[in-house]
């Protein structure tokens, strides 16, 4: 059996066509779309876990290696690891945010794949985490469809998140490829996700078209210029009418990253003083909150940067402030934030304003967000974002007929109003924010393995 799996930033998805149509699997519960996270009791239970429960053998010496390495830590520090020691999806969320010091919480570790200067021993954890979250989705879904699934269509970004362009694309290309085969598909092929949400989307079309697709995915934003309709819809070479891509890593997760930054961490000492009335370094408040940034995090949670935090709220002027930024430190609430920063960004989509409840900091404190306010603290991911508009309309030579809007993130009608300020007296249609990619993968999946 052949699918279309959307291993996303965000979340996870995947779909086969029945009658000719594509169809979402349920694959967490009745839930059709899995967040993309994962947690273990250690970081090395994961790499464990893969060969102890589901006989998933390392692919590479260093992978191997990762494997000594983990069993003989987890008996080390006498880790169990059982049957129930990985958690995913919402499963993971849930326990990570009753527990956050006592767990090792990922989330988006799609965000890493092209990440520069990674060590074989690092890829390997990364080929593993993603391998133990394609192996839990490919048994749900099997489950739910009551037969094997062994080809799959996986979806792309156009440039993963990586500052070297093509061989950080590779490296991530890579990593998917060899966890999907360790997971048990036997036959993989790539698409684009902006070509593929578009495949989706040309079924609705009467005549030829030429299309902007925007995809706002969860870690990376991909435009892609694509002649479409009733006369393309049969050809097995799309290629002549792919006219531009472009693509980089601004996505869902920088909005809320930079909402969080600009309304939430001010709560927590930002842009205030110490007694000498001298700034605080930004350092100590981007990096808590920036979990799509390895480094930055590590930076942050350095067992020696608690010293430094401690020495910053004595210095400060408002130590009550820099106490809440503490906190977050000592229960690692990094990703407790950026949730409320994620949801008053989806709740914002839909009203006016949103109360964040941040009394997990200090008891009794929330704070009001209108949609002015996150209109100002995403104008720099969104000048991005147009930015790769216009890249992929300078590349193609033309502009479109139709833009058409996918991604979770595209469903925020400040992102909407951007767009129809920057290509006035276009349509702008929105269809299935987040399945839109899914189904066009299984549509390619047909074409590819039918």
């Amino acid at each position: 059996m052949f699918v279309g799996f959307d291993y996303g930033t965000a979340n996870c998805s995947m779909a086969y066509l029945k009658n000719g149509k594509p169809e979402l699997i349920a694959i967490e519960q009745d839930n059709t779309f899995i967040p993309s996270t994962l947690c273990a009791p250690t970081r090395e239970a994961v790499t464990e876990y893969l060969y102890r429960f589901w006989d998933i053998k390392s692919s590479t010496p260093a992978g191997e290696q990762l494997l000594r390495q983990a069993m003989s830590f987890n008996r080390m520090e006498d880790i169990e690891v059982e049957k129930n020691s990985l958690l995913f999806g919402r499963e993971a969320l849930d326990f990570y945010i009753d527990d956050p010091e006592e767990v090792y919480y990922v989330k988006s570790p799609k965000s890493f794949l092209g990440a520069t200067g990674l060590r074989d021993v690092q890829i390997a954890l990364f080929e593993d985490l993603v391998c133990a979250m394609m192996t839990n989705i490919k048994q749900k879904a099997e489950l739910s469809v009551e037969q094997e699934i062994t080809k799959a269509v996986i979806g792309r970004p156009v440039n993963f998140q990586g500052s070297k362009g093509d061989e950080a694309n590779q490296q991530a290309i890579n990593i998917l490829t060899s966890a999907a085969k360790r997971s048990g598909f036997k036959d993989i092929e790539f698409q684009l996700e902006p070509v593929a949400a578009g495949l989706d989307f040309e079924r609705t079309l009467t005549e030829d078209k030429t299309v902007l697709v925007v995809d706002i995915g969860g870690g990376t934003t991909d435009c892609s210029m694509i002649e479409m309709g009733p006369s393309w819809l049969k050809k097995s070479d799309r290629n002549s009418g792919i006219l531009a891509h472009s693509g980089r890593r601004v996505g869902g997760n920088d909005l809320d990253i930079y909402l969080a930054y600009q309304k939430l961490m001010p709560l927590l000492g930002s842009g205030s003083k110490n007694q000498k009335g001298l700034d605080l370094p930004m350092g100590q408040f981007w990096n808590p909150i920036a979990i799509n940034n390895v480094a930055a995090q590590a930076d942050f949670f350095a067992a020696k940067n608690r010293d430094v935090l401690t020495q910053l709220m004595r210095d400060a002027q408002e130590p009550k402030k820099l106490a809440r930024l503490l906190k977050l430190y000592d229960e690692k609430l990094s990703y407790r934030v950026i949730r409320d920063a994620e949801k008053t960004k989806i709740a914002l989509s839909e009203q006016q304003s949103h109360v964040v409840d941040l009394s997990y900091l200090e008891s009794g404190l929330d704070l009001s967000i209108s949609s002015e306010h996150f209109e100002e603290a995403i104008m720099n991911p969104q000048q991005k974002i147009n930015d790769l508009v216009a890249e992929a309309i300078l590349q193609a030579g033309k502009k479109p007929d139709i833009i058409y809007v996918t991604g979770g993130s595209a469903r925020s009608p400040i992102l909407r109003a951007a767009l129809k300020a920057q290509l006035p007296g276009i349509e702008i249609v929105g269809g299935n924010y987040f399945g839109s990619v899914t189904s066009g993968l299984a549509y390619w999946a047909e074409h590819c393995f039918s």
